[in-house]
């Protein structure tokens, strides 16, 4: 069963790395405005929704598309984060990892819309571990999913709502997700995994 590579270190200076670039700064927030305004289309409205970005890329995304929704709905779009480390299937496969916060808003998830964000749906195998964590919260209305970018090679049925960019990729390549509260820079690249 093929597993994501992981991505290579970002330069500590925030420089775009070598690889092909295939998303840069204004393709990234076209890509998000249009996703939030999808996002408020198909739910006809903010009042419903909770937001849920899955560290560490799925957060700033969430928190970025709940920016757009509030300026065009004039509402606060609830938002939040979701570790999804102990509900991996892949937990003894690979080393130890840190837990990361879930932070539920306020309002909770229960008779909510949840927004599902991330940042590359590859395998299909994190979100599934986002829906065995929401278990334990409550239960939501609806579950949609959001990601900047979809690679492909789904090893799961699972499909989001609402895509940046579809990206045809091989399995011998990398996607890199650079965002600037992470890593200083807003960038998608492709990379070639060495040894494949």
């Amino acid at each position: 069963m093929p597993t994501q590579p992981q991505p290579a270190a970002p330069p500590p200076d925030g420089t775009p790395t070598s690889g092909r670039t295939v998303l840069d700064l204004r393709d990234i927030g076209r890509a998000l405005t249009r996703i939030a305004h999808e996002i408020l289309e198909r739910n006809k409205g903010a009042s419903e929704l909770v937001l849920l970005g899955i560290p560490t890329g799925g957060v700033p995304l969430a928190r970025r598309i709940a920016e757009r929704m509030s300026e065009v709905e004039d509402v606060k779009v609830p938002v939040g984060s979701l570790d999804v480390t102990m509900y991996r299937d892949d937990l003894r496969m690979r080393p130890a990892r840190a837990l990361l916060p879930t932070d539920i808003p306020a309002e909770g998830i229960d008779d909510r819309v949840i927004v599902l964000v991330d940042d590359v749906l590859f395998s299909g195998r994190t979100i599934r571990a986002a829906l065995d964590a929401m278990n334990d919260l409550g239960r939501p209305q609806a579950v949609q999913l959001a990601v900047l970018v979809d690679r492909g090679h789904r090893e799961l049925p699972i499909r989001a709502d609402f895509v940046g960019k579809n990206l045809p990729t091989s399995l011998a390549e990398n996607v890199s997700v650079r965002l600037q509260e992470i890593d200083g820079v807003d960038q998608v690249t492709i990379d070639e995994v060495v040894g494949k």
